[in-house]
């Protein structure tokens, strides 16, 4: 399920962000492990003026969205991103 958010994913700093009146909202993550095949979720953050519409949500969708095209496991090390993969079954298998 994506959300009605414009998502961009900024591959240099290791970003995902999006802005919702005029609040940016981002997830950054990491690169390690064997071959840098392991995006640590780090950190996922939205302010409080925008939460509760489901944006946290659909960064870290996309974040395992990505992982999955490009074969990496997942590590999600924020709170946030722990509790969605564990409500979320289906990206088990991406899980590192």
């Amino acid at each position: 399920m994506t959300a009605p958010f414009d998502i961009q994913h900024d591959e240099r700093a290791h970003r995902f962000q999006t802005v919702v009146d005029g609040q940016r909202c981002v997830l950054v993550y990491s690169l390690g492990g064997p071959g840098g095949m392991v995006m640590t979720i780090d950190h996922t953050g939205v302010p409080a003026a925008v939460g509760g519409r489901g944006i946290a949500s659909a960064l870290v969708e996309a974040a395992f969205a990505l992982a999955r095209q490009r074969g990496w496991k997942v590590e999600p090390a924020c709170s946030y991103s722990a509790v969605w993969a564990q409500r979320h079954p289906d990206v088990a298998d991406l899980l590192a």
